[in-house]
């Protein structure tokens, strides 16, 4: 399939803004909350894509949300130290992913939309407690 040079170039610079983050060291806090940003916009081209009837973006969209919970969100969760909470992400991040495989079979932009709903908060949480989280890191000695 043919992609626009304008289109290729952006995804380009998005990678390398990406690049540049993880290897300048960019704190775990950091590389989450450019996961759930991720997803995010992920989401947010599918749901334009089938607004717009392109199968095979939203294919691809919703494929890159579902890479991203399945091998960046839930591969980190820490089930012996996270606990409860971190048990919680894991099925919250199941039923996404299974929610999206069901949008992707059914081209259904309101499947895409629950996602979103229920992805939305916890990554706006996550932002929040951002620099709660630096405040109180230990200091090097």
């Amino acid at each position: 399939m043919y992609t626009p040079p304008a289109a290729r170039v952006a995804r380009a610079y998005q990678r390398v803004a990406v690049e540049s983050s993880i290897e300048g060291g960019a704190s775990p806090h950091r590389l989450v909350e450019m996961l759930y940003e991720g997803v995010g916009q992920s989401l947010l081209a599918a749901q334009g894509a089938l607004a717009r009837g392109d199968i095979a973006a939203k294919g691809e969209q919703i494929g890159r949300a579902v890479r991203l919970l399945e091998e960046g969100l839930k591969a980190g969760l820490d089930l012996s130290r996270g606990g409860e909470l971190a048990g919680r992400l894991r099925a919250l991040y199941d039923y996404c992913i299974g929610r999206l495989t069901t949008a992707n079979l059914r081209n259904d932009a309101a499947i895409v939309a629950e996602v979103a709903a229920l992805i939305g908060p916890v990554a706006q949480a996550w932002r929040e407690i951002g620099p709660q989280a630096h405040a109180v890191a230990p200091q090097p000695a």
